[in-house]
């Protein structure tokens, strides 16, 4: 089958691999129809090379058509259209059952102290293959794929693999008041979907800061107040406080991570690092790892006091400083992590209906075959052409 695989740092290519096989009698083989390309997706081709080997393959947003199943799977039979959650998870551990399905206890990577494996997403998470790919095999083909109906297209429902639980997992966790303010740094496609998400659930104002002028279009044509941080209008934390009675928002969301614009010094490490050989590079990272913080130092000083940041961009750094007096002394409250994407699928799917409360039949701005992916990892990138979301045609 053709498959993207990673090369080298910011060199994928698509190759012909191997078909996926049953290899547990829960497993199924779902042949993939559209496979979405993730922010994260980026920190695998920048930044977190070290635990990746050529040929890996990348992807963890796809869908598709169930082709086979394994011999003790009950739910699900060849062609069943699913979605596939980006992270592994059994469905019935202890973390399971509290709705912490990204911190699953059966598929946890012991050997680097992390939680659930991932699709597609380097040593630290399983070194699974991913799902920008012809096919892909799936275990716990009766607790882990999210079966979805016929009829409406792909785009209606591949969000349930990543971008809808994390952007509502980003909400909950910022515990918006009624009526209440949430600003939200970067409005790619997690904070553009976060802000439109806020809106639906009943913030009286979203803000969202993003520097790329088509991105703060697009969330303004949804009712987001949007700010350019580059601008020439005053700093960013001055003209939020402006629209927000001059205390700032109730929360922030930063989507951004540590793919953040600036930090040049914490940029040049990573790149020093990355040409290390990765025996070194991994211990380097997994110790001493530094992030660029330049979001989340904006999210701590921009919030509110008594407010509440909510963390849906991706860190990895093992050291980073983080201002612990300011945090301190705004009595601020912090939530983080993995998406538990199964956990969020019976509130997002009465959304997925016809009248598309949250944009999603149009939510891509760039739909390619799957042969295009290397353009497309470096259009997305450095932002180039407008893009937001882009998703992979098999």
């Amino acid at each position: 089958m053709k498959a993207v695989t990673w090369q080298g740092r910011r060199k994928v290519s698509v190759q012909t691999v191997p078909d996926p096989e049953i290899r547990e009698p829960t497993d199924v083989i779902v042949r993939i129809t559209t496979s979405g390309l993730c922010g994260s997706d980026l920190h695998l081709y920048e930044v977190l090379g070290p635990f990746l080997d050529p040929g890996d393959v990348l992807g963890h947003e796809p869908m598709g058509v169930v082709e086979e199943v394994g011999p003790e799977v009950r739910r699900l039979a060849p062609g069943d259209r699913v979605v596939v959650p980006f992270n592994i998870s059994c469905g019935t551990c202890a973390m399971c059952a509290r709705g912490l399905h990204s911190q699953c206890e059966t598929t946890q990577v012991r050997a680097y102290g992390t939680g659930a494996s991932l699709f597609g997403y380097t040593k630290l998470y399983g070194q699974v293959p991913g799902g920008q790919a012809e096919y892909l095999r799936v275990p716990f083909g009766d607790t882990l794929p999210i079966p979805v109906p016929e009829g409406p297209p792909d785009d209606r429902f591949v969000y349930l693999s990543d971008v809808l639980p994390t952007a509502w997992q980003a909400v909950e966790y910022a515990d918006v008041p009624p009526g209440g303010s949430v600003a939200v740094l970067g409005l790619g496609p997690i904070g553009d979907m976060a802000a439109r998400i806020a809106l639906l659930r009943g913030a009286g104002l979203v803000v969202g800061i993003d520097p790329v002028p088509e991105r703060r279009d697009r969330a303004a044509a949804r009712g987001v107040h949007t700010v350019d941080p580059s601008g020439d209008g005053g700093e960013p934390i001055e003209r939020v406080r402006d629209v927000t009675e001059g205390r700032g928002p109730d929360a922030v969301i930063d989507a951004v991570g540590m793919e953040a614009h600036g930090a040049p010094i914490a940029r040049g490490l990573h790149s020093m690092v990355a040409r290390l050989p990765d025996s070194v590079a991994r211990g380097l990272m997994r110790r001493f790892g530094v992030d660029r913080l330049s979001a989340l130092h904006l999210a701590v000083e921009l919030v509110r006091r008594g407010g509440t940041v909510s963390l849906a961009g991706v860190y990895g750094g093992a050291a980073d400083p983080m201002p612990l007096l300011v945090m301190f002394d705004k009595q601020l409250t912090f939530r983080m992590g993995q998406a538990n994407v199964l956990h969020w699928v019976d509130r997002l799917l009465p959304l997925l209906n016809d009248d598309d409360p949250l944009g999603v039949d149009d939510f891509a701005t760039h739909r390619l075959p799957l042969a295009e992916a290397p353009e497309a990892y470096e259009m997305f990138q450095t932002k180039r052409d407008g893009a937001v979301k882009i998703l992979f045609k098999p």
